[in-house]
């Protein structure tokens, strides 16, 4: 009786592994905006509530909007300037950590000083 061959399983090519850009993973609940100098959890809070969620959404927000945000939740948040978040959330949002820690250790308060 002859033993019946298997057909070899066929071989697919494979693509080589291109490395991911290194852009801001966003989870479920967003983005931690806790990583943009003058953001804590109280203020992430209240950027969550008024849709603010992910470092693209803060890029794109409009300080002015922001600055009405915390002056609703009031005085203990009207102090904080955010004129800066947006453009620190656009360093987190294209994966330039380097270049954020870089400018944030030579701010204060979310400023440069001069």
């Amino acid at each position: 009786m002859a033993a019946s061959k298997a057909a070899a399983p066929a071989v697919e090519s494979v693509e080589p592994v291109q490395e991911e850009p290194k852009v801001a993973k966003t989870s479920a609940k967003g983005d931690d905006l806790k990583k943009v100098e003058g953001i804590g959890p109280k203020i992430e809070e209240l950027l969550h509530n008024a849709g603010i969620i992910t470092f693209a959404d803060l890029t794109k927000a409009d300080v002015d909007a922001i600055k009405e945000i915390l002056n609703a939740a009031g005085s203990r948040y009207q102090m904080h300037d955010p004129t800066s978040w947006p453009m620190q959330a656009e360093m987190a949002a294209n994966g330039e950590w380097d270049k954020l820690k870089e400018w944030q250790d030579h701010a204060k308060g979310g400023k440069i000083e001069e």
